[in-house]
């Protein structure tokens, strides 16, 4: 395996660096389970951190967060999708994005429920998980 200094840094710094091989159970279940598990706890960490917050990696993270102020309609909506969609292919290369929506939830007018449908390459394991984003209307 590769001497851990050559894997890049910045998924030794993310820690979401890999083990391989791939710790494999009995069942296989529990080390499918912990990978699946710290895919989803990366896809959140993208999506939670706005760009140039980290000074290390000042590209790392996902441009929503410059449009907290956006008027909640259907061109933000789809800005919010495309930008979702291009931080996960750029950060978190062990998924491939199948499908990505955003929608108003029905009692917070200020809330995106941004759905997110992965394939995990590794195992072809299909995920999806829901990403609350508040849009702070100025109104």
């Amino acid at each position: 395996s590769m001497p851990n200094h050559q894997r890049s840094n910045q998924r030794d710094f993310l820690g979401v660096g890999w083990k391989f091989p791939l710790q494999v159970t009995p069942g296989g279940q529990i080390a499918q389970a912990r990978y699946e598990q710290r895919i989803e706890e990366s896809i959140y960490l993208i999506l939670s951190t706005s760009k140039s917050e980290r000074m290390m990696l000042p590209e790392f993270g996902c441009g929503i967060h410059d449009l907290v102020f956006a008027p909640n309609n259907s061109t933000t909506i789809a800005v919010v999708v495309q930008t979702v969609r291009e931080a996960l292919v750029a950060f978190e290369p062990r998924i491939d994005v199948l499908d990505i929506n955003a929608e108003s939830a029905p009692e917070e007018p200020n809330l995106l429920l941004i759905r997110i449908n992965y394939r995990v390459r590794a195992n072809n394991a299909r995920g999806n998980l829901v990403y609350p984003f508040y849009i702070r209307e100025s109104a």
